[in-house]
């Protein structure tokens, strides 16, 4: 059974402070509807580009697409604010942080094992994988132009995933984009593929 970890958009939502609000307006068609959508590129469930804190780092168009789906390890953080060390990951991919805290981050030294690990793709249910005031986490796990990572924040519905899983954050193709609201969605690893499945 595939579970949804997006948080979903409405207007009202919780935003990053100073970035833009989210907002919706149905605009009238000639028997159709359609939706206005005004919002930023790491409004909700998100993922930033290396473009987010590196001007020359790669746009979210430019990543290969194996950055944000594949076999992922949960890890259960809850309790710490500064995670500064975390079990062997070597293998793994993708890692995501279940810290059920808006609070919990990721220090240098962490971000950095991680990337030494092979880690490209670090997802966290909290807002930001920094601690308040600084994007040095950020720039080490978004990586080089040769060789880029990806965070997906602000996921939800970790608690329901166990140790290892079948993951996918899939962002808009948004030329030249530093970020981009995702659909993010995962499944037991093993689960059986059939009919519909």
């Amino acid at each position: 059974m595939w579970v949804d970890l997006t948080r979903p958009l409405h207007p009202g939502m919780p935003v990053f402070p100073g970035d833009p609000e989210f907002s919706a307006r149905v605009v009238a068609g000639d028997g159709f509807r359609i939706t206005e959508l005004a919002l930023g590129s790491h409004t909700g469930t998100h993922v930033d580009a290396p473009a987010h804190v590196d001007p020359d780092g790669p746009a979210i168009d430019e990543l290969p697409l194996d950055l944000f789906a594949g076999e992922a390890v949960v890890l259960d953080v809850r309790g710490a604010t500064a995670i500064e060390r975390l079990p062997d990951v070597s293998g793994c991919r993708i890692v995501l942080l279940r810290s059920g805290s808006d609070e919990t981050h990721l220090t240098v030294a962490a971000a950095r094992a991680l990337r030494e690990a092979g880690v490209r793709t670090v997802g966290i249910d909290g807002p930001s994988v920094d601690a308040p005031g600084t994007l040095a986490v950020h720039r080490v796990l978004l990586g080089t132009r040769d060789d880029p990572g990806v965070l997906v924040e602000n996921l939800t519905n970790l608690a329901a995933l166990p140790g290892r899983v079948e993951f996918f954050a899939v962002p808009l193709a948004l030329s030249g984009g530093d970020g981009s609201p995702v659909r993010a969605f995962a499944r037991a690893l093993g689960t059986l593929r059939g009919p519909g499945a």
